[in-house]
């Protein structure tokens, strides 16, 4: 385990249920297992989830996820977790917590899904970004104008995961790409595979809206290298034609930021993170090996 990880089990939950929506206090509950860290997870009867913050960086997050949810969800092509209710901190928990709808679906890799997921990536991507973002303050996280402030960070990632001189080049490439100079635009910023849901190949549901918020567009594309493969980024990128080649530029920076972010520090800790992250450096430089 992490450290500063929030231990959870069933029976917090049922002390958290039962004292603060007692409605639904009975409910069988059953822990979920996947592959982030940020929440723990547990179905509560048959149509319904607990989602508990487990870091600090993450406390935020359930009461985030109650404005945007619903504003993106009639917008958007898939399903996406309903917030149901907002619970509070208690002296034996210390986050905002949530309820949400159990969505079914199976989370995987791009080889085990239909060929037409790159078209229903462009279309989510495209829905998001036509939802009106008017006033709305740009995000502080990924989609920002620039990655500058991140440089030294990514700079010692990439010497730690091998010092890869492509890596550099895809940075510095992004560093000096013409910024975003219009509206920020609706983003879910985080399309790998453990938040994208399908049901018998078709994508259905994309979970984990944490980290959305309004900026540059270049933050969604970042899927091309995060999820998907050549082929189908050749067709991601027809779908979304619109976009020029500075957008893809920085969206190749950002997959590379979140990637040599994510793989010193989860290496040991997290294989399934660290294995998209992994696989995400091998897209942006076919044959890297850290």
């Amino acid at each position: 385990m992490l450290d500063g990880v929030i231990a959870t089990d069933v029976s917090l939950v049922d002390e958290l249920v039962r004292t603060q929506f007692p409605r639904w206090h009975g409910l069988p509950i059953r822990e979920v297992a996947h592959g982030g860290t940020s929440n723990a997870l547990y179905r509560l009867g048959d149509d319904l989830a607990v989602r508990l913050p487990r870091r600090e960086w993450a406390k935020d997050g359930a009461g985030k996820e109650a404005v945007v949810v619903p504003l993106v969800a009639p917008h958007v092509p898939v399903a996406v977790p309903e917030p149901v209710a907002l619970g509070e901190a208690t002296e034996n928990y210390p986050y905002q917590w949530s309820v949400v709808r159990w969505l079914g679906g199976e989370t995987a890799p791009i080889e085990a899904v239909g060929d037409d997921t790159p078209f229903r990536l462009a279309e989510l991507i495209r829905a998001l970004h036509e939802i009106d973002a008017t006033g709305r303050p740009w995000t502080t996280g990924r989609g920002r104008v620039t990655g500058s402030d991140h440089d030294d960070p990514v700079r010692t990632c990439i010497a730690q995961v091998g010092g890869d001189p492509r890596l550099v080049t895809i940075w510095e490439d992004a560093l000096n790409a013409p910024t975003w100079d219009r509206p920020g635009r609706w983003l879910h910023a985080d399309l790998h595979v453990g938040n994208l849901l399908f049901t018998d190949g078709a994508l259905t549901g994309v979970i984990d809206w944490g980290a959305a918020g309004v900026g540059d567009p270049a933050a969604d594309l970042m899927t091309a290298w995060l999820y998907l493969d050549e082929r189908g980024r050749k067709q991601f990128r027809r779908e979304l034609a619109e976009f020029d080649d500075a957008a893809w530029t920085r969206a190749k920076g950002w997959a590379l930021h979140l990637a040599v972010l994510a793989l010193p520090y989860y290496r040991e800790t997290n294989k399934f993170l660290a294995g998209i992250a992994s696989r995400t450096l091998g897209q942006l430089c076919p044959g890297w090996d850290d």
